[in-house]
């Protein structure tokens, strides 16, 4: 199977953000590369360093010579939202996907959320949709977590049940659009432009995965919980007062 483009751009870009990942990054970008190299279709891989204080950077560059389908974008601020944002707009792919460097879902599942078998503006991960699987995860860290998207789906996101997985992918069209709209850089991006998706009138799908959990995560359940609720009253504000609003589609 061949896919035939109207240009020269790949099929599917892969961004990953990555703050001081220097322990996880080899292990997930051999992963990445092995994918990669496997597929029908043409791939652009983007790391978007940012802010790391270890040589998050260097792990990259001493590939780039060796991997012409890797890209580093290296960023002074942090903030995954940021990173995403950058790698995002930057990206030339069809389809667009954002990955967590730690890979708690496996980089073979990407193909789940792209034709032939789901075309939509934006495909979502879900450790909730009907099929998904969650591993080794601490029964506290469920609990908060459906707490929030609680809150999210009340206040933000009705219908959405995971908006929190940092799994996504958006068709070149839906990017371009959303990611420049995005205001927010820290943890709450991920519900911000799933809100301005919706607001645009994009159709929006989540995809069952297996989930694994991470220890090394770095939200704070707690410290992060609070001034994630708080941003999610900001984002509601600015649907209702029609700020994120465009033209529709």
């Amino acid at each position: 199977m061949k896919f035939i483009y109207p240009s020269d751009n790949p099929f599917l870009s892969i961004i990953i953000p990555a703050h001081n990942e220097s322990n996880r990054l080899p292990q997930s970008l051999n992963s990445i590369r092995e994918f990669v190299n496997a597929q029908p279709y043409s791939c652009e891989v983007i790391v978007v360093e940012n802010g790391s204080s270890d040589n998050t950077g260097k792990i990259v560059r001493d590939l780039l010579g060796s991997w012409p389908e890797l890209q580093l974008i290296e960023l002074k601020a942090s903030g995954k939202g940021l990173a995403v944002r950058e790698g995002m707009l930057a990206a030339k792919g069809y389809y667009r996907f954002m990955m967590d460097a730690d890979l708690s879902m496996a980089v073979e599942e990407v193909n789940k959320f792209l034709p032939p078998r789901l075309d939509v503006p934006v495909a979502i991960a879900s450790r909730e949709a009907p099929g998904a699987v969650r591993v080794n995860e601490p029964p506290v860290r469920h609990l908060i977590g459906r707490l929030f998207n609680t809150m999210v789906r009340t206040l933000v996101l009705p219908g959405v049940q995971d908006s929190q997985c940092g799994f996504k992918c958006f068709s070149a069209a839906a990017a371009e659009r959303i990611f420049r709209l995005q205001t927010l850089t820290g943890w709450s991006f991920d519900v911000e432009i799933l809100a301005i998706a919706r607001d645009l009138g994009f159709d929006l799908r989540e995809v069952p995965i297996r989930w694994t959990y991470d220890p090394g995560s770095r939200v704070s359940v707690l410290k992060d919980s609070l001034r994630m609720a708080r941003e999610l009253f900001e984002i509601r504000s600015k649907v209702m007062r029609g700020l994120y609003r465009e033209k529709k589609v």
